[in-house]
């Protein structure tokens, strides 16, 4: 199976590991193309265009930064594409950006959509270990298997509508981005108290409110080390989408507000490159 992963950043780049150690036959292209080379050297071909990258591809994947991102570099690429290719939309995006203007772009140009963003960062997207939420048709289930075969360890389709996989992934981001920034408050108290942090993230140890990420998150904001695995910038991206969601839901946006905002300070004072922890500095000077 030929794949064309299109966007080679920590995402993209995981991705297209995964679907090399599985077999499949992969072609990559990024915006900078020196992103996308290091690949060469793991077996995926190199193109330097969209169109190219997708010239004789079974399947592509999306995993740019944004809807408007997505949908001009794939106004340049569909129609180099197979008629009925199919088109894995991995990008977290808005909710009219996946269930309307690029599953209409896909209609125009006859191919077969799912809007499937992924949960997960860095080192699950190396091994392989995403989960993909996934939206449409039944019928694409069983030619899609071997893609998210490959990138995934657990994959949930949650309906038949495009737009319904962005969804979920937004309710799942507002308790990720809340999450963080609530243990990045912790921590910070603690240290203001004069504790030393260790104490709060050993006390939740084993307790009903417990949670693997909050020992991931806490310890890397303890030892002040924040090598991206999801960056702060895109935790400002995704809460933004997140917030407007709530408001156009209905879904008081005040909490999410506020975590929009702490992500927001932590990006102006330079951490936007690393990772959704550095958060921790707009609690901390």
């Amino acid at each position: 199976m030929r794949v064309a992963v299109l966007g080679t950043g920590i995402m993209g780049t995981g991705m297209a590991h995964s679907l090399l150690r599985s077999g499949l036959d992969v072609t990559v292209w990024n915006r900078t193309r020196g992103r996308a080379q290091a690949l060469a050297a793991d077996g995926a071909h190199v193109a330097g265009s969209p169109s190219e990258a997708v010239g004789d591809a079974d399947a592509v994947i999306t995993i740019l930064w944004d809807g408007n991102s997505v949908a001009d570099v794939m106004a340049d690429a569909l129609p180099a594409a197979s008629d009925g290719v199919l088109w894995v939309q991995a990008s977290t995006v808005s909710v009219h950006d996946a269930g309307d203007m690029l599953a209409a772009l896909a209609d125009g140009c006859g191919a077969r959509y799912v809007d499937a963003p992924v949960l997960g960062t860095k080192q699950p997207a190396e091994e392989g270990k995403l989960t993909v939420l996934a939206a449409g048709p039944e019928g694409l289930r069983d030619p899609l298997a071997p893609v998210f075969g490959a990138i995934a360890a657990r994959t949930v389709w949650v309906s038949e509508r495009p737009g319904d996989g962005t969804r979920l992934k937004l309710v799942a981001n507002s308790w990720v981005a809340t999450l963080v920034a609530a243990t990045a408050q912790s921590v910070s108290l603690a240290e203001g108290l004069g504790l030393d942090p260790r104490a709060f993230l050993d006390m939740m140890h084993g307790s009903a409110v417990d949670a693997p990420y909050l020992h991931v998150k806490g310890q890397a904001m303890i030892t002040r080390q924040f090598a991206p695995s999801f960056a702060v910038d895109g935790a400002v991206k995704d809460t933004g989408l997140i917030a407007a969601a709530m408001r156009e839901s209905g879904t008081d946006a005040t909490l999410m507000d506020a975590v929009a905002s702490q992500y927001r300070k932590a990006s102006a004072a330079g951490y936007g490159e690393q990772d959704m922890a550095a958060v921790f500095r707009a609690f901390r000077s």
